[in-house]
């Protein structure tokens, strides 16, 4: 008689509770996964790789996904290479650039509910939005991303903010450090290949604006989702400080980093 599955847990991110069953991901279900759902099951329907599959809720009300195979970086830093190539950057703008093309003129549930607490409108995106190393699996040269907890409506560059605050990295110079990336001097150049890589064509200058402005936005969601009292949320609650100084930071650079 063959033996049960027994869940595995999983580590990385900044969330608890998810667990590898087989080939599938089992999660806490929160008020926002009936919408999460809603969007990967319109990937799904589009063809677009690089994202789980919903299937639904087992029956302990967990939601379920599909498992995605690949290289991630868990709990260890320093990061690994794989996530300072500048071929990384390529994969991750390109990928940006699908989701955004496949969600555009998708028109989500009218009673959906975001954990951002955005509205969707007409013009906007779904963006995964918090598309980072620690969400990402790499798998010979190609990337996709897990924990669509965050996703929703969003502009375009909104969303292309948040992961060039992660991938050139633009975040805090000691998160940078702290991570394993010390070529700041590089910085400027891998901005612009994130951006090429998305085909970006709007004014660079003003994107360095809308990256301090995520970057705020990002702060206040925490701080709102902390005051709940959700312990996943006050947990994350410090993260605020440095990202306070990451936007900071960022109105600091000069006018040329961003034209360059």
């Amino acid at each position: 008689m063959t033996e049960p599955e027994k869940p595995e847990n999983l580590e990385g991110g900044r969330t608890t509770g998810a667990q590898r069953l087989g080939d599938t991901i089992r999660k806490p279900a929160r008020p926002w996964t009936p919408a999460v759902h809603a969007v990967l099951a319109h990937l799904e329907a589009a063809g677009f790789e690089g994202a789980p599959r919903p299937r639904g809720l087992d029956d302990q009300g967990r939601e379920v996904l599909t498992y995605l195979p690949g290289e991630t970086i868990g709990n260890v830093t320093p990061w690994a290479p794989w996530v300072f190539d500048e071929t990384t950057l390529d994969l991750v703008g390109a990928w940006l650039r699908g989701l955004h093309d496949a969600t555009e003129g998708w028109v989500p549930p009218a009673d959906a509910v975001w954990m951002s607490g955005a509205s969707w409108r007409p013009g906007l995106v779904i963006g995964h939005q918090d598309a980072g190393p620690y969400n990402a699996v790499w798998n010979e040269g190609r990337i996709a991303f897990v924990d669509w907890e965050v996703t929703g409506p969003s502009s375009r560059e909104f969303d292309l903010a948040f992961a060039a605050l992660w991938w050139v990295p633009l975040h805090a110079e000691h998160i940078a450090r702290a991570v394993g990336f010390t070529a700041f001097e590089d910085r400027a150049r891998r901005l612009h290949r994130l951006l090429d890589a998305y085909g970006y064509e709007g004014d660079r200058r003003a994107f360095g604006v809308t990256v301090a402005a995520r970057i705020r936005r990002n702060a206040e969601v925490l701080r709102r989702l902390a005051a709940t009292g959700d312990p996943v949320f006050v947990r994350n609650l410090p993260m605020t400080e440095d990202l306070e100084t990451a936007a900071r930071q960022v109105e600091a650079l000069p006018e040329s980093f961003w034209t360059a």
